[in-house]
């Protein structure tokens, strides 16, 4: 198949491979993008494994912690404009305060609007679409409500662009509201937000994932010129290192490089007088996983220029 330019930007874009290795690796995956991105990983000319599902779209992620409960969601809207808009907020801040409300099970759009049960979510997004003129997507949403001996915290980053919720345990109830444990999980939060961890630990991290990021780190050393026999151990090595810098509770504190994640909690449950440690955590990034649509815009004129 014939390959665009707009498809080699795209891939850098997403890459930030060269133009000419972009070009060559859409060529051997005949333009299939997650092909191509792991041509170019095997290759060791992309660190696509950070970013190709972290493409951009616009809208806003949003926390807030009502009493004992926490929110997280995320509101996609066509443009930055609207995503800067009163009546965006305030909907993106009526869907939280939904989230945190409500028990339904159900999809988001079928559940009876909290504030006005004649109402339903699909309803009020109707109604917010036709007042802003652009289309609006309630993506996902979360909810943490703390249990006895659980704190929950929220933090937001970048004015919407990641959003973090995490909760923390202390195994005496007395002490979960201890000033050392809401620090601990400021900190833990702003870190999850700043690291981007897969997960709190290796056992939660998919055995899909490692599988997958074993044949990549094979192929990519056999590449290099690594002896065959050699392999299997290096490859090993470097799955301990992948896991180490993916699971939450192993990746080294960015506020303290020092410390693991680990390391903090144990001193943390020193200070509270209670064993401290963190029990789940969910980060949302604006647009992790949305391709937005490309325009060539060239392409674009030079279409409406014939039609005259």
């Amino acid at each position: 198949m014939t390959i665009s330019a707009s498809m080699v930007k795209e891939l850098r874009e997403k890459t930030n491979a060269g133009m000419m290795d972009c070009k060559k690796a859409l060529e051997e995956a005949k333009g299939n993008f997650e092909a191509a991105i792991e041509w170019l990983r095997v290759k060791g000319l992309s660190a696509a494994s950070k970013k190709a599902d972290r493409i951009a779209a616009e809208g806003s992620v949003y926390t807030e912690k009502t009493g004992t409960t926490g929110v997280v969601v995320e509101i996609n809207s066509e443009t930055d404009f609207v995503a800067r808009n009163d009546g965006f907020k305030d909907f993106v801040k009526n869907i939280a305060a939904h989230v945190a409300h409500t028990n339904e099970q159900v999809a988001i759009l079928e559940q009876v609007y909290h504030k006005n049960p004649s109402q339903k979510i699909g309803d009020l997004l109707k109604e917010t679409i036709a007042k802003i003129g652009e289309n609006i997507v309630v993506r996902r949403g979360v909810k943490y409500t703390e249990s006895a001996n659980s704190y929950v915290h929220t933090y937001t980053h970048g004015e919407g662009k990641i959003g973090v919720l995490v909760e923390v345990t202390a195994e005496n109830p007395a002490h979960a509201q201890n000033a050392d444990v809401k620090t601990f999980a400021q900190d833990v939060a702003l870190h999850i937000a700043a690291m981007n961890p897969m997960a709190l630990s290796q056992d939660q991290i998919s055995p899909e994932v490692v599988a997958k990021e074993k044949e990549i780190l094979k192929a990519k050393n056999l590449e290099q010129g690594k002896k065959p026999e050699m392999i299997e151990k290096i490859v090993e090595g470097q799955i301990r290192k992948f896991l180490a810098e993916n699971c939450l509770l192993e990746q080294q504190f960015v506020k303290n490089p020092d410390l693991k994640i680990a390391d903090y909690a144990k001193e943390t449950s020193k200070k509270a007088g209670s064993n401290v440690t963190v029990k789940r955590f969910t980060r949302y990034e604006l647009g992790e996983g949305i391709e937005k649509k490309s325009t060539d815009f060239a392409a674009e004129v030079a279409a409406q220029v014939k039609g005259h």
